[in-house]
């Protein structure tokens, strides 16, 4: 069944406005599905507080679009790729939580110290952030 054109618009207009939030993963760190998930869960959490202290409005607009915006997990090369987003969301002012691990022992990479594993970007629009993102690929 085809939508009458102003709704397809209506529906294209309000894709673009839609908020997400990226998890920018470490691919180098090769952590298994269950740690990786985790340390997603936290990008996606600190960032999302991370807005909400800075723009409460955009913060509590993210939560309201559909069910609760789109997430987006996507892969960096390593700790370098990933240090340089979050320098661009810096310069772009799109919030940004890096996480770090500690304290937990998944050798080889995960020794008990201090390891950057993932950085949280957004709630931002596809718009704000390709500049960012596009050089990442989706887990």
């Amino acid at each position: 069944m085809d939508l009458p054109r102003d709704v397809r618009t209506a529906e294209k207009a309000d894709d673009t406005n839609k908020l997400y939030l990226y998890a920018l993963i470490r691919a180098d760190l090769e952590m298994p599905s269950g740690k990786l998930s985790s340390q997603a869960g936290h990008a996606y959490t600190d960032t999302l507080w991370q807005a909400y202290d800075h723009d409460p409005d955009l913060a509590l607009r993210y939560r309201r679009d559909g069910a609760g915006g789109s997430k987006v997990t996507i892969k960096a090369k390593n700790l370098a790729a990933l240090l340089r987003a979050q320098r661009e969301c810096e310069d772009a002012g799109i919030p940004h939580a890096l996480i770090t691990d500690r304290d937990h022992i998944l050798l080889p990479h995960f020794d008990g110290s201090p390891v950057v594993t993932v950085l949280g970007i957004g709630p931002c629009t596809k718009d704000e952030c390709r500049h960012i993102t596009k050089r990442f690929q989706v887990v």
